[in-house]
């Protein structure tokens, strides 16, 4: 996919640049363009960005993609799949899940609250790696007794459950990695 032109708000973070274009393009330097490899804050959605000549990005740095009309560093936007990632996008692309999570704790504690059932033999937690019925089923019994408010609280009330906040990162990074997941909870497809 390449720019949509939408005016959806989108913002990605960086996991790679490439000043000087990619190390395989043979075209003389001047003619490289400057990239960057990201992932969507929100949808986690990975991109390859072509720069502006102006751009002056780093690793960690957020990047607006759409809309085309309000961005500054950004030339150009294409989706990409994580094979398409050079190599040391894929190495920060964990530590930048993570950070996500960490920024919005309240939205991914809330999946905690909110997941449900998508079959009636499959729920949404149990998509997620460690998660079995018992597991699952303590996690709803205490959501039913009050909603959890961080991932602090979800591990002193449910027994089992050690690490919810690297539970989660564990399961986008899957849904980054496998393309013919059947189910999706996290990563945005097309």
């Amino acid at each position: 996919m390449t720019d949509s032109g939408s005016d959806e708000r989108v913002e990605a973070v960086v996991l790679d640049s490439l000043p000087n274009g990619r190390p395989d393009d043979t075209r003389p330097q001047y003619q490289k363009d400057p990239l960057a490899y990201a992932l969507g804050v929100e949808d986690f959605r990975l991109y390859e960005l072509t720069l502006t000549e102006e751009a002056h990005v780093l690793v960690g740095d957020r990047l607006l993609v759409e809309p085309r009309g309000e961005r500054d560093e950004v030339a150009s936007a294409r989706r990409i799949g994580f094979d398409d990632l050079p190599g040391a996008a894929r190495s920060e692309l964990e530590y930048a899940v993570e950070e996500l999570i960490d920024a919005d704790e309240e939205r991914f504690v809330g999946f905690y609250n909110d997941a449900q059932p998508i079959t009636l033999r499959l729920h949404q937690l149990n998509l997620l790696p460690g998660i079995g019925k018992k597991l699952r089923n303590d996690i709803l019994d205490e959501r039913k007794r009050k909603p959890f408010e961080s991932f602090e609280e979800l591990t002193e009330r449910v027994s089992g459950l050690h690490k919810p906040r690297e539970v989660l990162a564990e399961r986008i990074a899957e849904e980054l990695r496998e393309d013919d997941l059947k189910y999706r909870i996290f990563v945005r497809g097309e």
